[in-house]
């Protein structure tokens, strides 16, 4: 069975039919980039320039950057366009794609819940962090398998400064940080992290994930155990396929 999933990032649109049977993506993605300003209309312009590049006309699942209530609203747009807050993107996004079924689905959480059925997740149970390293921190939280939605844990204030804003990947490239010195702000935040839910397991994903061996075995003194995402920076676009499927 084939669906299609779209991942919107802070700096690129990407998306591709997905193989439910297998969790993986059918074709080679597409991927835009986000357009700046990243208004609600000049995204979904994006969403369907990577839809039409494959001719598709069945359900679509569409990843948002931010806190999504109900499947179609949008309850915070922290590194997109702050016209997105109160937009019925599921309406917005069905429109712009001809009449298309649209499900629409917290990026993290979608990453998470793909991470937990394919990935590196798969069978764990307790307590299970999954964070996205990119333009912000996102984060995906799991008890005994269940997701609890919307955590946005990249938001946590840390040493007086909001967490994704230090330990993000584009903090380390805005910074100029080395791999080491940039290993060492996410230790940090790790830390706090494991003293506020007492994970059993993180997995690190976001497109930084494709370059785990840089970085995770500089991270010392966390007691729960870190892995790379398995689907790396798929993930997104396979929980969103995943979540059009069940129409949720």
């Amino acid at each position: 069975m084939q669906i299609f999933g779209v991942d919107i990032g802070g700096s690129g649109i990407k998306g591709a039919p997905v193989d439910l049977d297998k969790g993986d993506l059918a074709q080679e993605r597409c991927k835009v980039l986000t357009p700046h300003p990243s208004t609600p209309d000049a995204v979904a312009d994006g969403v369907k320039e990577v839809v039409d590049h494959f001719g598709w006309t069945g359900p679509v699942g569409v990843t948002f950057p931010g806190v999504v209530t109900g499947g179609t609203m949008i309850r915070t747009a922290a590194n997109v366009d702050k016209g997105w807050i109160d937009t019925d993107a599921r309406v917005l996004l069905g429109d712009r794609l001809g009449g298309l079924p649209v499900t629409v689905v917290n990026d993290a959480d979608a990453a998470g819940v793909a991470e937990m059925h394919f990935g590196a997740g798969r069978h764990h149970r307790g307590t299970v962090i999954l964070l996205t390293f990119g333009t912000g921190i996102g984060s995906a939280l799991f008890v005994d398998g269940v997701l609890v939605p919307n955590t946005e844990l990249g938001h946590l204030e840390l040493h007086g400064h909001e967490a994704e804003k230090r330990a993000s990947s584009k903090a380390k490239e805005d910074h100029a940080l080395s791999w080491e010195d940039w290993a060492h702000r996410v230790q940090k935040y790790l830390a706090h992290l494991e003293m506020l839910f007492s994970p059993e397991l993180f997995v690190i994903g976001g497109g930084v994930s494709r370059k785990s061996h840089k970085f995770l075995d500089r991270i010392e003194g966390i007691k729960a155990e870190i892995v790379p995402a398995q689907l790396q920076n798929n993930a997104g676009i396979v929980g969103a396929a995943m979540r059009a499927a069940t129409g949720s």
